[in-house]
């Protein structure tokens, strides 16, 4: 992880720590989740307020201000709504990204649930993903929720990596191996 991708990390992390406990303490984790998924398919769709977000040529002032007024009228829960306040008059809205995943990675934790990140050549059907859920799950022994992504690079076979282990099936990495190991003969 680079320089500014950790801190960018350890300032996100610490909003999401006084952010999961205050939840926490009243009862508010699922109300907490929606707002996160909202805010998080917000960002996902408007440009303009990942450019809010990101844009040093917003000033402080001009980004509490649109950050409040976003949150108000999306309905987030008072703890994310005050948090985003706060990290507008510090400057620190370009954290949301990951104050998001870390918040999704608390309230999981706390559910006794992992997520899985899966990388096929193809997407998988539901059936495929609720397979693979099922023996993920009996392997890890938490309830697992898969994010699946595609990327017809890995040609075939499957990418899955569950917190810090990672298996890889793919073709690519075979042929990869087969390469690496023809190299060494030859």
């Amino acid at each position: 992880m680079s320089e500014p991708a950790s801190i960018s990390a350890g300032i996100a992390d610490r909003y999401a720590t006084a952010i999961f406990e205050i939840a926490a303490e009243s009862n508010a984790l699922d109300n907490l989740e929606t707002s996160i998924n909202d805010l998080a398919a917000s960002l996902a769709d408007s440009e303009d307020l990942r450019t809010l977000i990101t844009s040093p040529l917003v000033s402080r002032e001009e980004q509490a201000a649109a950050i409040s007024a976003v949150a108000d009228k999306m309905g987030l829960v008072d703890v994310l709504r005050n948090s985003l306040a706060l990290m507008a008059a510090k400057r620190r809205l370009f954290v949301v990204p990951a104050l998001i995943d870390a918040l999704r990675a608390r309230i999981a934790e706390a559910r006794g649930e992992v997520t899985a990140e899966v990388v096929s050549a193809k997407a998988l059907t539901k059936t495929q993903s609720e397979k693979l859920a099922k023996t993920l799950a009996e392997r890890v022994g938490k309830k697992v929720t898969i994010n699946a992504t595609v990327d017809a690079s890995i040609i075939g076979g499957l990418v899955v990596k569950v917190g810090s282990k990672m298996i890889d099936s793919s073709i690519r990495s075979k042929l990869n191996s087969l390469q690496n190991a023809m190299k060494e003969v030859g």
